[in-house]
């Protein structure tokens, strides 16, 4: 993700029609928060998924995604991606129910004393269930098991409304706010057409 910290002026600014315009807000944990009590577990077990393989990997990323326009590790390069989830220090995780796999998780501790919530996300039918608490508090197990001064994560309006306080009930902290602008996936076919219908497709008859 592009960090430019020029700010924006005042006002508003238009945004071409084949572009998509979000809010990112940047939030950190410095120390281990005391974790929230977990949901019961309703068959719900979170696995390390080592070097999964690519169209694995992109099936669940997707399945998990889609409807918030993630979209990056969707068209990457297969080289680019392997290179990534197959690293020593990236480790992902796979929430699941009788072999099923039904959330993302993603930590990245490439950069030292620090690790990126990479990814994180469930199955649309898990939402509100408790099972993101479940997965959370896993996250947080295991960043913080490493020698690490810093847990860090971003969202953006584009994902599930809830998301952000979700991240600040489970101890992270907002400490800057960015505006990122990228090309519609759906309007050039690297995600359907359909996705994400809370944010519309802008088109001009």
């Amino acid at each position: 993700m592009d960090t430019n910290t020029t700010p924006l002026p005042a006002g508003y600014h238009d945004v071409a029609d084949t572009m998509l315009a979000t809010i990112v807000t940047c939030l950190e944990m410095t120390a281990r928060p005391a974790l929230r009590p977990n949901p019961p577990a309703d068959g719900l077990t979170v696995e390390r998924w080592p070097s999964p393989a690519l169209d694995d990997y992109r099936a669940l990323y997707r399945r998990v995604g889609e409807d918030w326009l993630w979209v990056s590790r969707a068209v990457m390069d297969d080289d680019s991606l392997k290179a990534i989830i197959g690293h020593p220090q990236v480790e992902i995780y796979a929430l699941t129910r009788n072999g099923e796999r039904l959330g993302l998780l993603e930590l990245d501790f490439r950069e030292a004393g620090q690790c990126e919530l990479s990814f994180f996300g469930l199955d649309q039918s898990l939402i509100g269930s408790g099972a993101g608490r479940i997965l959370m508090n896993v996250a947080i197990e295991k960043a913080w098991e490493k020698p690490i001064s810093r847990f860090w994560v971003h969202t953006c309006h584009l994902d599930h409304p809830a998301a952000l306080a979700f991240y600040q009930r489970s101890g992270f902290r907002a400490y800057k706010r960015m505006v990122e602008i990228f090309e519609d996936p759906r309007q050039t076919g690297k995600l359907r057409a359909d996705a994400a219908p809370h944010f519309p497709v802008l088109r001009r008859e």
